[in-house]
């Protein structure tokens, strides 16, 4: 039903010992979390891969969002990656690419489909080739239609990457922005890291000192469309005024990396991945790698699930890897002790945990047990090398941990 959210992220995020107001936050924001959120998942996987040291044969445990990371993975020959979600439409997504990928004729349909992700052409190769290899649930939801009445699979014929709640707030601050006469694609016509900082400094810092934009953006329902929850708003905030937040977070996005390297900063100031030859993509998605993606693709598992439970009916020592994106951000001492029990039980020595924060210090030191927390090592200056280099710019921290040595 519409009207009611998925109860596994009510479960997540609805904080039922906080305040009415608070409650109803939790509330309206699990509701719009229920459809697709993210047609691109927004952590870099050249820096988790990096992190993650991906060895072949690692078990990796993940969160799949997108999916964009979970298949760039391959690209290290892990042996097996269980990718859980607690969004349905996340789970189909997911589906979706790892049949499309084996399925598809060759890497230009493949890229069309998921990185122009506009093209009717799209729609024939979803029945020639795509159909007819999904289960019934993922094909049921994308030959069903969304709040507007259409068709979800027709989204790959007009625009993925425009759909889903991240890509209509895209939209929609690009509205905004054109109200105040600044339009977010001049940004693309920078061509050194240069041009691109003045562009910047001239057209978008000025934006975020407007008192309307200031308003909005204190309203803790004003980021939903980012996917932040009510309960990382402050983490996210840290004490600032959030419109300062977000333009020091837009300005790393636009200042610190070139535009032809950055695929994060086309999606934000384009809606879309650049079309051109060369252009930056996701491991996944580059034409180098789609021989070896295409052949390990089966080696994706997709569970509609928490990362928890998942791990609870898992075999002790079975995973090497753990990706948790930025979930902690939502959880309460109770359930952040047990996950990493779970990750501590079901990890293999050497194991690596990555995961990322709102706010830019680790979140684990006084929340979790002490003999717990002291089972894994924090690698502090790596993190924050990590954390520096991460293309997409949204959060404050990229956090590596390894289980010690017993």
């Amino acid at each position: 039903m519409a009207s009611q959210p998925n109860r596994k992220i009510a479960a997540a995020v609805v904080r039922e010992d906080g305040e009415h107001k608070q409650r109803l936050l939790d509330r309206a924001f699990a509701l719009a979390f229920k459809g697709l959120v993210y047609a691109q998942i927004w952590e870099d996987p050249v820096v988790d891969m990096e992190a993650l040291a991906i060895a072949p044969g690692n078990r990796i445990a993940t969160i799949a969002s997108g999916g964009c990371n979970v298949f760039s993975y391959l690209v290290a020959d892990p042996a097996e990656i269980v990718a859980v979600d607690l969004n349905t439409a996340h789970v189909a997504l997911n589906h979706l690419k790892r049949v499309a990928i084996q399925r598809l004729p060759d890497y230009s349909s493949f890229r069309r489909f998921f990185a122009e992700a506009d093209s009717n052409a799209n729609i024939a190769d979803y029945h020639a080739f795509v159909r007819g290899h999904l289960d019934d649930t993922t094909r049921r939801y994308w030959e069903g239609r969304d709040l507007w009445g259409r068709r979800r699979i027709s989204g790959f014929a007009h625009g993925l990457h425009k759909r889903g709640l991240l890509g209509g707030f895209i939209g929609l601050a690009h509205l905004v922005a054109r109200m105040h006469r600044v339009d977010p694609r001049q940004f693309l016509a920078a061509r050194t890291i240069e041009e691109q900082r003045e562009i910047f400094d001239a057209k978008f810092a000025p934006f975020f000192n407007r008192k309307f934009i200031r308003w909005v953006t204190d309203q803790r329902s004003s980021l939903f469309g980012l996917g932040i929850p009510p309960a990382q708003y402050d983490a996210l905030a840290g004490g600032k005024p959030m419109a300062d937040v977000l333009r020091a977070r837009l300005e790393k996005l636009a200042c610190d990396f070139p535009l032809e390297e950055n695929y994060f900063a086309w999606q934000a100031f384009g809606r879309g991945y650049d079309k051109g030859v060369a252009a930056p993509l996701p491991p996944y998605l580059q034409a180098e790698n789609h021989a070896v993606v295409k052949d390990r693709a089966a080696r994706v598992t997709m569970l509609h699930a928490n990362m928890t439970d998942m791990l609870v009916a898992a075999e002790e020592a079975s995973f090497d890897r753990y990706i948790l994106l930025d979930a902690q951000d939502w959880m309460t001492d109770a359930q952040l002790t047990q996950l990493w029990t779970e990750v501590t039980r079901t990890a293999r020595p050497g194991s690596r945990v990555l995961f990322r924060t709102a706010a830019e210090p680790t979140l684990l030191p006084g929340r979790l047990p002490p003999a717990l927390l002291d089972r894994w090592d924090y690698r502090e200056d790596a993190s924050q090398d990590y954390t520096r280099r991460d293309r997409s710019a949204i959060y404050g921290g990229v956090h590596l941990y390894i289980l010690k040595d017993v």
